[in-house]
């Protein structure tokens, strides 16, 4: 299988549109559906389904993506890395959650700074299907993400707990609770995320509950705006308008934490793991 082929499909799959597709890779339109017919021929399973409204993807589709995606993702950083090595200088790739960092981010950078003046720090930001930030994949060498999630393989330094707490529309009728539990909510539609995600961090928040599929911060909001579900999110994350937050008190705690792999002994990692665990998050 070409990574070329997978490079098509994640661009048409991305953009739900594969004249789209064709602009963003600059390739005509008939030799991009001439490639995702080959890679369907290759796969023996249909992969996008064209329709008025766009281009959908099957269940084969989908369960392709998520693993193109990361196929692709090692790809650009196994290149990143060589060239890195290859001119010299020190690069440290650090993992982050959307949004986790926050304002604490730039003081971790500034004490990491001070022992390593001349690394290149390079950040990538991954969506809520991957907790560990790329860093099982080897995308990452360090991450800056939330608990729990499966951590086998990976060390593990909590950072700081925060309460969990329901996102849900401001008109709601429950929203000027001052306290909620489980039970309260179980005929409610949460939002979840994708099939594939990490099954210890889909079950601490959204369990087996059923309601529309999410991969970002962004996306679990609008969820709960448009469609009336609600959702859990660390009781410390600002809401915009329309929506609020009321405190889930049966639930246990999220975890900030700093992950690295259990068999890595680079002094750079060591080194950002130990001015994340010093610095007051």
């Amino acid at each position: 299988m070409e990574l070329r082929l997978l490079r098509y499909f994640v661009a048409i799959a991305d953009e739900r549109h594969f004249g789209r597709a064709a602009e963003r890779l600059r390739i005509a339109q008939p030799s991009l559906s001439r490639a995702v017919q080959r890679l369907e021929r290759e796969l023996g399973a249909t992969l996008l389904l064209r329709s008025a409204a766009g281009v959908s993807m099957t269940p084969a589709g989908a369960a392709l993506y998520d693993e193109a995606r990361t196929v692709l993702d090692q790809v650009e950083h196994a290149t990143e890395r060589v060239a890195a090595a290859a001119s010299g200088p020190s690069t440290l790739t650090v993992g982050s959650l959307a949004g986790v960092l926050g304002d604490a981010g730039s003081l971790l950078m500034e004490a990491f700074r001070e022992s390593h003046p001349d690394v290149e720090v390079r950040v990538r930001e991954s969506d809520f299907t991957d907790p560990s930030c790329g860093l099982r994949a080897g995308l990452v060498d360090v991450s800056i993400t939330m608990a729990p999630f499966d951590a086998s393989g990976l060390r593990v330094h909590e950072l700081r707990s925060d309460a969990v707490a329901v996102v849900m529309r401001a008109d709601d009728p429950l929203a000027t609770r001052a306290e909620l539990t489980g039970a309260e909510l179980a005929d409610r539609q949460w939002f979840r995320f994708p099939p594939a995600t990490d099954p210890v961090w889909s079950a601490f928040w959204t369990g087996q509950r059923t309601g529309p599929t999410v991969r970002t911060a962004h996306e679990c909001l609008q969820a709960v705006l448009w469609n009336r579900s609600v959702g859990l999110i660390p009781g410390t994350h600002q809401v915009p308008n329309g929506l609020t937050t009321v405190p889930l008190i049966d639930h246990p705690p999220c975890r900030l934490v700093v992950a690295w792999k259990d068999v890595d002994a680079d002094p750079l990692i060591r080194s950002f793991v130990t001015a994340a665990a010093q610095l007051r998050w």
